[in-house]
């Protein structure tokens, strides 16, 4: 039979089953497919909080959303047009976000009697007419997958487990998605289990066929590629972002990286990926607690080492002393903290952008650092990029401000040319020479940047003294004398003020010069705020948008901009971080909006919150 093709400007497809489905592989294959294919896109992983969760219960829906279009989008989209619920699990857990009229796929093998009351269904939705407002597809995808199996030798079980790439292939025809890349993705993922490969890559083929032959769909779709500036890309997650990133910033300030790291939920793929690329000088070391991954860390930076640290933020609390102690030596240190959702250990695989404070103030003492956020998963590779920049050029330990969101969803990446990142200069001490007979003073600091010498040990004519006592100015002897201790104290502190006149101005995207509400934002709530902004503006409506990279110092013109609008806006993944320090810094009164759901805000939601606001006015 022919089937009519439709044409769409954008999709926003939901995979959902049990953690044990592979509805995370699912998603990201075809997310793979959309990117080589040329479609602007954005994705939502969304995991479990529990590392195994009870089969078919509500606590163990895993789900992936993904967002592509013809045009730039910046979010992974507010409700999906497709839901596929692998379970009844996964139908309850999602069917609340998605809108009337959206196309629901569900496997029906799953429907039982014991699976819907696991999750409290008193009848079997399928059949009470409560989906009656969607377009429902029941489809058996287990016994469809088993029986065209039929002929690869493979257990029952493995069949089974196989309907996932059943269910990929039939979205994969659906929605026009090229296949050959998945195909050779199987082939060499169980290159080592040959019938485990052909019944994967045969379950895929068969769910691709069904979508052709089958009267259950009468129409598929297409999607056209988005109009992007010409360059190499590729998908790319924030975490191997910021792993990419590293390694650039070891090679254009020629230091050697090493990652002292401990494993946690969402920053330890960081780990895994840097440990692949020991053939660009990079070494990682797995420590047995988060203190010795910070401290190893630091004793690299200490021998002339890229010093980085991964964690997130019940980890950061572990670290502070020692970040506290890099401080008060001085020293380059790279803290990347992909924020999740707490406190302690909270919601471990859900977003937060709680830790602003601690990373402000999360040290005893005075213990400034300097502190940036990217805004986006691509981001991830030139904000942590700036921050070893900030952090060679001024002798500091930097925080990079990451969370569960930007580490895990994707986007497309334009590769950049080598010759367009900073130079980032070490500029390590040189000794004096006998002629002028001055003993090397280790804390003498460069006039420009209030930075001291970084001298490698065994260097002969720099030895110096180490330590977490106070050192005195110029000599770095150990001090006790209060006038000493305050001047350091204030040297420090000027050092990392004085940041914000080697970081750009904040810059306002404001069309019309005529609006009265700025919204200002940071972290990952640029994607939803940009997304909100442009519904306000497409409605007539006049806002003005800023986002924050630099959050420590802020940038150096933030004060006008504040005062140039009559309201300013700030949502934020906490309970008003931002907000607070802006209140107690500039005595502007910015309006806090606020959700801790472990989830980023949707575009709609903001929206109508930016309208109100302008219609306050």
């Amino acid at each position: 039979m022919t089937k009519q093709v439709q044409q769409l400007d954008r999709v926003i497809i939901r995979f959902a089953g049990d953690s044990g489905d592979g509805m995370q592989l699912t998603g990201d294959r075809f997310t793979q497919e959309t990117a080589s294919f040329g479609n602007d896109l954005s994705t939502l992983p969304n995991f479990p909080a529990e590392i195994r969760a009870p089969a078919g219960t509500l606590p163990g829906v895993s789900s992936f959303q993904l967002h592509f279009a013809d045009h730039d989008i910046v979010t992974p989209g507010d409700a999906p047009n497709v839901l596929v619920a692998m379970n009844p699990a996964a139908l309850k857990a999602n069917l609340e976000d998605l809108p009337r009229g959206a196309d629901l796929i569900v496997n029906t093998d799953e429907f039982t009697k014991r699976n819907l009351a696991k999750v409290g269904y008193a009848t079997n939705p399928l059949e009470d007419e409560s989906l009656s407002e969607y377009n429902v597809h029941a489809l058996p995808l287990t016994s469809m997958t088993v029986g065209a199996l039929a002929d690869v030798e493979v257990s029952k079980k493995d069949a089974q487990r196989a309907k996932n790439m059943f269910a990929l292939g039939l979205l994969s025809w659906l929605y026009h998605r090229p296949t050959e890349a998945t195909v050779q993705f199987l082939a060499d993922k169980f290159a080592k289990k040959p019938e485990i490969m052909k019944a994967n890559i045969a379950a895929f083929q068969a769910g691709w066929s069904f979508g052709e032959t089958t009267e259950a769909f009468s129409v598929s779709y297409e999607v056209k590629p988005a109009p992007l500036p010409p360059g190499l890309y590729r998908n790319i997650t924030g975490n191997l972002a910021t792993a990419y990133g590293l390694v650039a910033a070891s090679r254009q300030s020629g230091l050697p990286l090493f990652l002292g790291s401990y494993p946690i939920t969402p920053a330890s793929d960081i780990l895994h990926e840097l440990s692949k690329h020991k053939r660009f000088g990079v070494r990682t070391f797995q420590a047995e607690d988060e203190i010795a991954g910070v401290g190893a860390a630091l004793g690299a930076a200490f021998g002339g080492a890229l010093g980085v640290t991964t964690t997130s933020g019940p980890g950061l609390a572990l670290k502070g002393e020692t970040v506290g102690l890099a401080v008060a030596v001085e020293l380059p240190l790279l803290i990347v903290d992909v924020q999740r959702a707490g406190p302690s250990t909270g919601l471990p695989t859900k977003t937060e952008q709680a830790d602003l404070l601690q990373a402000l103030y999360g040290r005893n003492g005075e213990a400034p650092v300097p502190v940036v956020a990217p805004r986006s998963p691509s981001d991830c590779f030139d904000a942590v990029i700036e921050a070893a920049r900030i952090a060679v050029k001024y002798r500091t330990p930097v925080i990079m401000l990451s969370d569960g969101y930007l580490a895990n969803g994707s986007e497309p990446w334009q590769i950049p040319e080598v010759a367009t990142l900073p130079t980032i200069d070490p500029a390590f001490a040189e000794p004096n020479g006998e002629a002028d007979g001055e003993a090397f003073q280790p804390f003498k600091r460069d006039p420009q940047t209030l930075a001291r010498p970084w001298a490698i040990p065994g260097t002969p004519g720099l030895e110096h003294r180490i330590g977490g006592l106070e050192k005195a100015d110029g000599s770095g002897n150990i001090s006790y004398d209060g006038n000493n201790h305050d001047l350091m104290v204030r040297l420090r502190q000027a050092k990392i003020d004085g940041i914000a006149g080697d970081i750009p101005p904040l810059g306002v995207d404001d069309p019309s010069g005529q609006a009265k509400v700025l919204v200002l934002g940071w972290g990952s709530t640029y994607g939803a705020i940009t997304a909100a902004v442009r519904r306000i503006r497409k409605s007539g409506g006049q806002v003005a948008q800023a986002h924050l990279r630099h959050l420590n110092p802020f940038p150096a013109n933030i004060a006008e901009v504040l005062r140039s609008y009559d309201r300013v806006l700030v949502p934020e993944i906490n309970l008003g971080q931002l907000a607070l320090l802006l209140r107690g810094k500039f005595l502007v009164d910015v309006i806090s909006y606020n959700r801790v759901r472990g989830l980023p805000f949707k575009a709609e939601e903001l929206a109508g919150v930016i309208q109100d606001v302008i219609d306050s006015e």
